[in-house]
């Protein structure tokens, strides 16, 4: 990826030695916040929720440079996270509004899933399958919840719905997966 080069400006002007004490400081804050560990949760959402590890560098890259023009309405730098977060769930968005409705493939790569007990539920295939079928809505709490480790509060913050309708679209989204995997064992599902 090559930057703009209004993005060229801004990373001379940070390394620059006269730049004023508010900008080099907050440059120093983002730099703090947006850790390796952040932008790899960022990019494992962004691949699950999108399907094409391109169009999550590209989501991540997005949501980065959108948190950065914007780090000065971030009240708390302890909620960052969870700020960051939700640029990275609109950035998605966007994207997926962009494509409408094309065919993804999503890829359960072992290094993004989180450990899970029940490795043998469902075979990979199947379960990619079944993932790759459900709305966006749907997916998007499935990959917060069991990807991002996510409670249904913190879903519910980051997506801007409420509690209530995370636990629904959960339901509904489980029900639809486990739909779909026994009829992926039965010969019957075609993505």
């Amino acid at each position: 990826m090559s930057m703009t080069a209004v993005e060229q400006r801004g990373v001379a002007k940070a390394e620059d030695r006269g730049v004023g004490r508010t900008e080099d400081s907050q440059a120093r804050t983002f730099a703090e916040l947006m850790d390796r560990p952040a932008l790899e949760r960022a990019y494992r959402y962004a691949t699950l929720m999108l399907g094409d590890r391109a169009d999550a560098e590209d989501a991540t890259h997005d949501a980065a440079l959108t948190a950065w023009r914007h780090l000065g309405e971030l009240r708390d730098p302890g909620k960052f996270e969870a700020w960051f977060g939700r640029i990275v769930v609109n950035a998605c968005r966007d994207r997926l509004r962009r494509r409408r409705r094309m065919p993804i493939h999503v890829e359960l790569d072992s290094e993004l899933a989180s450990p899970d007990a029940n490795d043998d539920f469902a075979p990979r295939d199947a379960l990619a399958a079944a993932i790759r079928s459900l709305g966006a809505d749907h997916r998007e709490v499935v990959v917060l919840r069991y990807y991002g480790d996510l409670s249904v509060d913190q879903i519910a913050a980051r997506t801007g719905v409420g509690a209530g309708t995370v636990k629904s679209r959960l339901h509904y989204a489980l029900r639809e997966l486990r739909a779909a995997v026994d009829a992926q064992d039965q010969g019957r599902f075609r993505p």
